[in-house]
């Protein structure tokens, strides 16, 4: 009786080392979750009048978030206002004047088609043309002139209406718009804080699709392709829950196999990044670690 269980354990032994060396019952790969991280950060200086946000909520694309004060552009954008209706009222008998005179060249324009009318019609001459023409070249003289004695103020007045554009744009920049669908997963800034330029307010990712990236050797570079379905599989209490997913994404280059690897044979070893696009149904998270398990089957047809 004790050879017959010596006999059985040894049998059980030698089975499981011979299952635990079978590659059908193991993994193609393995990796972690990630998504597109965006930073959005402040397009302004001043202070965070409104901010309503918080780390998990589900924002979507140009959703307002809030806004920075607006009060000093506002004030600045009357004052150039202001600035431009002085020079106006100074600039206005000379911008009357050249108004004057391109009502004058309009004039001459039009008399100029009826006397080449009047030519192909026989009915007109040389002399009219002529002396319409003259007439066209001395009036755009008189304009040029005009602009050339009063072009100190008009540039003025151009370069109060480009500021006027820039703070127009700053006004709207001020603004905190959301860019795209996602997630909250950072808050980096608070209501009534001080924020400046290029400052960081809050992280969001859409992770209604995330990226599984994973690195496999070269030998099963042949075994997989972009676009194929695959398993995913995550750990799920006792069992492994499975996912189906799209390759996405193959690195052209091999690299050596992230130092996250334990071993050290396998930290070594070349391979390639690839990426898994699956969607979410809630459980999947960024760093989540999961197994690649490749459809054989389906790549061999």
């Amino acid at each position: 009786m004790k050879y017959f269980k010596h006999i059985l354990a040894t049998t059980i032994i030698v089975t499981s080392l011979f299952s635990c060396g079978n590659d059908n019952g193991k993994a193609n790969g393995y990796g972690n979750f990630e998504a597109t991280e965006i930073t959005i950060s402040a397009e302004n200086n001043g202070k965070l009048m409104q901010f309503n946000l918080e780390e998990g909520d589900v924002l979507k694309e140009n959703q307002f978030i809030g806004y920075i004060d607006t009060i000093p552009l506002s004030l600045k954008r009357e004052q150039l206002e202001v600035t431009k209706a002085v020079i106006g009222s100074k600039s206005k008998g000379v911008l009357s004047q050249i108004s004057v005179l391109n009502s004058k060249l309009k004039t001459a324009n039009t008399n100029k088609s009826r006397v080449e009318n009047l030519i192909k019609d026989n009915a007109g001459t040389q002399k009219q043309l002529d002396d319409v023409s003259g007439e066209i070249d001395v009036i755009r003289n008189q304009i040029r002139s005009v602009e050339i004695q009063n072009a100190p103020v008009v540039n003025e007045l151009k370069s109060i209406d480009v500021q006027l554009k820039q703070i127009d744009d700053q006004i709207e920049k001020s603004k905190i718009i959301n860019p795209s669908n996602g997630t909250v997963l950072t808050k980096y800034a608070e209501p009534n804080e001080i924020t400046a330029f290029g400052k960081p307010l809050y992280k969001i990712a859409d992770l209604n699709t995330m990226q599984l990236r994973v690195y496999i050797s070269e030998t099963q570079l042949a075994t997989i392709k972009i676009g194929q379905e695959i398993t995913v599989k995550i750990d799920n209490a006792d069992a492994m829950k499975p996912y189906k997913g799209k390759v996405s994404w193959i690195s052209s280059e091999a690299e050596f196999t992230p130092k996250i690897i334990q071993t050290k044979d396998e930290r070594v070893a070349l391979v390639y990044a690839v990426k898994i696009n699956v969607s979410n149904d809630g459980s999947l998270k960024i760093g989540m670690p999961a197994e690649l398990w490749l459809n054989h089957s389906e790549v061999n047809n």
